[in-house]
């Protein structure tokens, strides 16, 4: 049910990234990032793309679940366990994804880099599931996959999450609210969630 994107190419890039978009549409995050609606998902598209290309390059890992209409929900991980290489041509990708709106996505990525976690973790960067298909369990079963390893190892999980409906989801999964509870970016306030090794032992 469950399958991992791997390789690094244009297909999984724009694929996985124009879904990531339209699942997101509706969040203010989005429509802070690109206040352009008739650009919005194409700029999206290509920014979820080159970070989910990263993640399936070996950064992290990328989880699709398919059904007849396509890609149904999907998750994009980052392993934070060590310190890796460093993205050489992250500022030079992001500043051709982004276009004019590149202070908006500077600015969003200084306001997380300034408070991210320094211990070890995984972090969970998106999770996204397509609006016919909410309600039904799907990033339950996402999340569940990828945590069950976490335990087995004693890997904690970080993320940001974009509103107080996804937080409240997180807090049933065993992430908890952080200190400091949130970022402000502009006007969009994200919800730092830390969910620690081996819930439930």
């Amino acid at each position: 049910m469950i399958e991992t994107v791997k390789g690094a190419d244009e297909a999984v890039r724009l694929g996985v990234g124009a879904f990531i978009s339209e699942s997101f549409d509706h969040l203010d995050a989005d429509r802070y990032l690109v206040p352009d609606e008739e650009r919005r998902t194409e700029v999206m598209g290509r920014y979820f793309g080159m970070l989910a290309e990263s993640a399936a390059d070996g950064a992290g890992e990328v989880l699709r679940i398919v059904d007849d209409g396509g890609t149904a929900a999907c998750a994009v991980w980052f392993d934070r366990t060590s310190e890796g290489q460093p993205w050489a041509e992250y500022e030079k990708l992001l500043a051709e994804v982004a276009g004019p709106y590149l202070p908006r996505f500077q600015a969003l990525d200084e306001a997380f880099d300034a408070l991210h976690p320094v211990e070890p973790h995984w972090h969970l960067a998106f999770l996204a599931v397509r609006p016919d298909k909410w309600g039904r369990g799907l990033g339950t079963v996402l999340l569940d996959h990828t945590h069950a390893r976490l335990d087995a190892q004693g890997t904690p999980a970080y993320l940001e999450a974009t509103n107080a409906d996804n937080a409240r989801l997180y807090r049933k999964h065993g992430y908890a609210d952080m200190t400091p509870a949130t970022i402000q970016v502009g006007p969009v306030t994200f919800r730092r969630m830390w969910r620690p090794l081996l819930i439930g032992e």
